[in-house]
């Protein structure tokens, strides 16, 4: 079989307009009231057994229990979308300024949405399939809001799936690995704070310049300096700024944004608290003040074998093409949370080789992945749990 058995599998045209009904009403992390109560009404015509809403602020979860014993297999998709504004000129593109589903999130929600439909269809014959519509993946804190929810444990996964588009790849194609297969990551906010004075008495105030420019090469270099091999983590500057723009004044206050990656969560606690010691040590020397704010933090994507053997055994039964992971994604994805509760594991389905980037403002995703993604869903919700025909 070839690439083209997947993409064989098209979507019914009503996941295509959910798509773009939800593409056009996009909103960002933790304000995802309207796509929860738009997915809601859409969970309500294909009869879960029980729909939890407001899940960790907004998350819904659709469970569809054969009332047999059996694994609890749990799908996961994401509500938000970014802050970003659409560039593009389809029909669908975002009515709301600033923001839009430029990574693909109103797709998957489609592909959940047609697993709904299918197990409306021929119910599981054992165990549960649960079915989660995951708030605020981009800010990294929806995964673990949801966990954290007292409510989560009547679902308690026995495995965890999920899915993302990956521009780059051939469209169509999976991509998974065991193990180790998107980095965590977090943000580090630096501020120091000295004191301001006149640009022609600059002695009379003490500037963060000198400590702010060791910073910003010390930092990037930190995984270096503590002895990781290439490619197991990174720091990257991402944003920097001193005093103000004014030629008047000399500096009194920096800023130093860097994020922070690492292949596994014990190696990004350990750059982290490197990257902390780093900056108190070279701010003291320099007689600063400092301030320091995490943010957006997400666990590494770890992989468990048993939940990479059904997404393999499903890629190769529906004739799908496989792309090689290599080594792991350095993007990160609030999906690795879940790897703590479940044996959970991601792939990724290829949106085209020469598609628009995650993220770019022209992004959009191809409705011709919605057939292909439920069909691997379901595969893998037929092989952990079955199916009651006509159930």
């Amino acid at each position: 079989m070839t690439l083209t058995a997947l993409l064989r599998r098209t979507a019914p045209a009503e996941l295509v307009t959910l798509r773009h009904a939800l593409h056009r009403r996009p909103e960002l992390s933790g304000e995802e009231r309207e796509t929860a109560a738009y997915i809601v009404a859409e969970l309500k015509r294909h009869r879960p057994d029980e729909i939890l809403t407001d899940l960790g602020t907004h998350g819904v979860a659709a469970v569809y229990d054969s009332g047999a014993a059996g694994p609890t297999v749990l799908f996961r998709c994401e509500l938000d979308a970014l802050p970003i504004t659409e560039i593009s000129n389809f029909g669908w593109r975002s009515e709301i300024d600033g923001k839009g589903h430029l990574c693909g999130h109103d797709g998957h929600m489609a592909i959940l949405c047609g697993l709904a439909m299918q197990l409306a269809k021929n119910r599981p014959a054992h165990g549960k399939v649960v079915l989660l519509f995951q708030p605020a993946e981009e800010t990294g804190v929806g995964a673990a809001d949801v966990i954290a929810d007292p409510r989560f444990e009547r679902i308690s996964p026995d495995f965890a799936f999920a899915l993302h588009n990956l521009p780059g790849l051939p469209l169509g194609a999976v991509g998974v690995r065991a193990g180790p297969f998107n980095f965590a990551s977090e943000g580090l906010a630096v501020r120091l704070s000295g004191r301001t004075a006149h640009a022609a008495q600059p002695e009379a105030g003490l500037s963060p310049a000198a400590v702010m420019g060791r910073l910003m090469d010390a930092l990037p270099a930190l995984p270096e300096s503590l002895g990781h091999a290439p490619g197991e983590s990174l720091v990257t500057l991402s944003h920097a700024r001193l005093g103000e723009a004014a030629f008047g004044i000399a500096p009194g206050e920096a800023d130093i944004w860097v994020t922070i990656r690492a292949i596994d969560d014990e190696m990004q606690a350990q750059l982290m608290g490197e990257a902390e010691k780093l900056v108190h040590r070279l701010a003291e020397a320099g007689g600063l003040g400092v301030a320091l704010d995490r943010h957006e933090g997400f666990a590494a994507g770890h992989n468990h074998q048993e939940a990479v053997a059904s997404i393999e055994a499903a890629a190769s039964a529906l004739g799908a093409g496989r792309v090689d992971v290599g080594d792991p994604y350095r993007w990160s994805e609030d999906f690795g949370r879940f790897g703590s509760v479940a044996k959970a594991a991601l792939f990724v389905l290829g949106s085209g080789e020469d598609h628009p980037r995650l993220h770019n403002p022209d992004f959009d995703f191809p409705d011709e992945l919605i057939g292909p993604g439920v069909a691997m869903f379901e595969h893998i919700a037929r092989d952990l749990c079955g199916e009651q025909k006509g159930g």
